[in-house]
């Protein structure tokens, strides 16, 4: 390493030290770096392919701990990477090795692909003191290099660029489609075949027209920065699928596209809002893809390690692990903030996405003292105009201590509802005494997120997501089968709350058969009809099963591969999904953007109700909550206006009419049928009650189609074993 000769020569100026990274000018590049801690910092800039470095240029000024240069004659698709010099001392924290190249943290486009050997760690791997004696093998060959990009180069030419067409979807009506980039379409044959598994294949107009006739609005893609895979996994024959191993959080994954440019995700951002649809990213700002002590040195590692992770107070040489992926990153740092921020901020208003899902987002939030949702994080998010305009989810939890935060974000923030899936699971696998939680779970989860003055649409309802059981394994199987994982299935979840119905796995029984299809129609239907954000599993709606492998993380293959097939054979269950999707659009009391059982305003015109009905079609008493083996429900939700019935000297009574709504959902998670007394409205002042129900859905239909449309008011209906209806009332007005 020492014996280094430049090869090329570059007349270079102190530069400046306020925008971090890589920043083209007419006449050059500006490049900064963050590091409190090291004694001298150099840039390398390699050749046009990457395999030789042909220049160290010495960074001459530290400004607030940033160091800076700008080269003269240099432009977009420069090649460089960065040497750290400083102490190696890791029982203080310290990591710095100049043997090993580092990669930009701001870096917008990494070229060439990372090979794991033993040169990438900056410890000798073969001391028997581990980590605590330097190598000082050079791992050039072994890392890719970070590459300039200028604000040309990411012009589109036949798009409008993403961040002025955005659909903007109201969070009340936003319904989440749960997907991966390269499983959504490379089994897809309408996908040309060199674009299948991209992010070109992703916005062919056949894919979107397929994601948008569904009805969903917004597209949750799994994580799509640069990632790696792990050693470990690596080391089995597999591949970090999911992508929750992040090393740069500026630049596309390259193995998402096909050239490898990061203008193609921006193109596939643009014409994913051409076509109606929204874009929230899988965000992982929690832990880096470095792993613990005894991981490799590839970036933040060896630019300063003390202000990049958070370290144990006890011993410095390990790192606090409340993500269980060997490190926690220190967003509590303010430059590892302005990091996490600055990246936010680039992917919303230059790469134009409409949102974010962040990954065990309870490390964002913990300051030393604890979880707040007053911390640092959510201040520099709540105060920033660029942020103020996405979405916000959270992934509510952690393993770290008070890991579990769900209902305690501040007001802007939707969060994941795991209480939400549990208890839907439970109550139709017929579990018993859950039925009151139940009520609260498909109402929205006021008692969760209300007091925070947030609205029903903050709590994301799923039953599935990429980490568990798909829908057609949560009712084929009881135990998880993982075996394909290497890890003696011992990983992935546990409680599954599934039900096999008699047989584990697939069969030929037609009994068998018929009630898996029926549970997972009423399971599509409750998470559609529930007051809050669905969010479903792309796959789901065509019965996608994973072999009963409930964390399929790293199985890159036709275990998470969508079988477009499946399209044909389960064109019944995909219809079904589409039509009680088109359902809740149609019904504006599903969709509320309050919770309804609150009292309304004094001067509000428009009277909403909650009731909850027994079998009998009465109101639900104490006892009938209490019954642990009851396992019926009926949910009625009312509109309508409210009428002073003696007006003002000279005015005339004023009458609201086409406002007056009524929905009945009916609930049988019961093994028998039961004939359910459906029961009478809540008149208006003007003491107008309904005609007559009509029915709009019965999950025992294979089509979900009722084969009685009319009901009158009143009348019993029948109501299947574990099924459930939607009815309507109808008015005169």
């Amino acid at each position: 390493m020492n014996n280094f000769t430049a090869s090329k020569n570059f007349e270079t100026r102190d530069g400046y030290a306020h925008t971090m990274g890589a920043t083209c000018e007419a006449s050059g590049v500006n490049f900064a770096l963050f590091s409190a801690h090291a004694t001298r910092v150099e840039l390398c800039l390699f050749d046009e392919i990457g395999r030789v470095e042909v220049a160290r240029i010495e960074m001459p000024v530290c400004t607030d701990q940033v160091w800076h240069v700008f080269v003269e004659g240099v432009g977009s698709g420069t090649l460089y990477g960065y040497r750290v010099y400083g102490a190696y001392d890791p029982n203080r924290g310290h990591r710095f090795n100049p043997a090993k190249l580092l990669l930009d943290p701001y870096a917008r486009y990494i070229d060439g692909e990372f090979r794991w050997s033993s040169g990438v760690y900056g410890y000798d791997t073969e001391s028997p003191a581990q980590d605590l004696e330097i190598d000082t093998r050079d791992n050039v060959a072994e890392v890719p290099k970070c590459v300039v990009v200028s604000d040309a180069d990411m012009t589109l030419d036949d798009l409008p660029e993403p961040n002025t067409n955005r659909p903007e979807i109201p969070p009340n009506k936003t319904v989440i489609y749960e997907t991966h980039v390269k499983g959504f379409t490379q089994l897809n044959l309408d996908v040309p075949a060199g674009d299948r598994g991209s992010f070109a294949g992703f916005c062919h107009p056949d894919v979107l027209k397929y994601i948008r006739d569904l009805g969903v609005t917004t597209i949750e893609l799994l994580p799509i920065h640069g990632f790696i895979d792990e050693s470990f996994i690596q080391n089995h024959g597999l591949s970090n699928y999911w992508g929750y191993n992040t090393l740069h959080f500026f630049s596309p994954h390259t193995g998402y596209t096909v050239s490898g440019h990061p203008r193609e995700f921006k193109r596939m951002v643009s014409a994913i809002h051409e076509a109606g649809l929204e874009v929230v990213l899988d965000v992982v700002y929690n832990h880096t893809a470095e792993g613990n002590h005894l991981g490799p040195t590839l970036s933040f590692r060896g630019i300063d390690n003390v202000s990049y992770y958070c370290l144990q107070n006890q011993d410095q040489r390990l790192y606090v692990n409340d993500t269980g992926c060997g490190n926690t990153l220190n967003v509590r740092h303010p430059r590892v903030l302005q990091m996490v921020m600055d990246s936010l901020r680039y992917w919303a208003d230059n790469m134009g996405v409409d949102g974010f899902r962040f990954d065990l987002a309870t490390v964002l939030g913990r300051e030393s003292y604890g979880f707040d949702p007053g911390g640092g994080f959510f201040d520099a998010v709540r105060q920033d105009p660029v942020l103020a305009k996405v979405k916000l989810i959270a992934e509510p939890w952690d393993i770290g201590p008070g890991g579990y935060q769900l209902g305690n974000y501040p007001s802007g923030w939707s969060e994941w509802n795991d209480r939400y899936r549990d208890t839907c699971r439970r109550f139709w696998k017929g579990d018993p005494g859950v039925l009151p939680e139940f009520a609260r779970r498909i109402h929205g989860s006021s008692d969760l997120f209300e007091h925070s003055g947030r609205a029903p649409s903050s709590s994301i309802n799923f039953m599935t997501s990429h980490d568990g059981f798909t829908l057609h394994d949560l009712v084929t199987y009881n135990d998880k089968h993982n075996e394909a994982n290497k890890e003696h299935n011992r990983d992935g979840h546990h409680a599954n709350f599934s039900a096999n119905y008699g047989v584990e796995g697939e069969t030929d029984d037609i009994n068998v058969n018929a009630t898996r299809q029926r549970q997972q129609r009423n399971i599509f239907a409750t998470l559609i009809f529930s007051q809050g954000t669905p969010m479903l599993l792309a796959g789901d709606e065509l019965s996608r099963t994973q072999g009963g492998n409930n964390n399929a993380y790293c199985q890159d293959n036709e275990i998470n591969w969508l079988e477009w097939r499946d399209k044909e054979k389960n064109g019944d269950l995909h219809s079904f999904v589409r039509n009680v999707l088109a359902l809740r659009k149609r019904l504006p009391l599903l969709t509320s953007t309050h919770y309804i059982h609150r009292p309304d305003e004094p001067e509000s015109e428009i009277k909403s109700v909650v009731r909850w009905v027994s079998a009998a079609g009465e109101d639900m008493r104490e006892t009938h909550w209490t019954e642990q083996n009851v396992h019926t429900l009926g949910w009625v939700l009312e509109q309508y206006p409210v009428i002073c019935p003696i007006p003002e000297e000279g005015q005339s009574v004023k009458r609201l009419t086409g406002l007056k709504s009524r929905i009945l959902l009916l609930f049988n998670a019961g093994k028998t049928d039961v004939e359910f007394c459906l029961p009478v409205g809540t008149p208006d002042l003007d003491g107008v009650e309904a005609l007559y129900w009509h029915e709009e859905l019965d999950t025992f239909e294979p089509d979900g189609i009722p084969k009685i449309n009319r009901q009158a008011k009143g009348a019993t209906v029948h109501l299947r074993a574990q099924s459930m209806q939607v009815l309507v009332a109808k008015f005169d007005n």
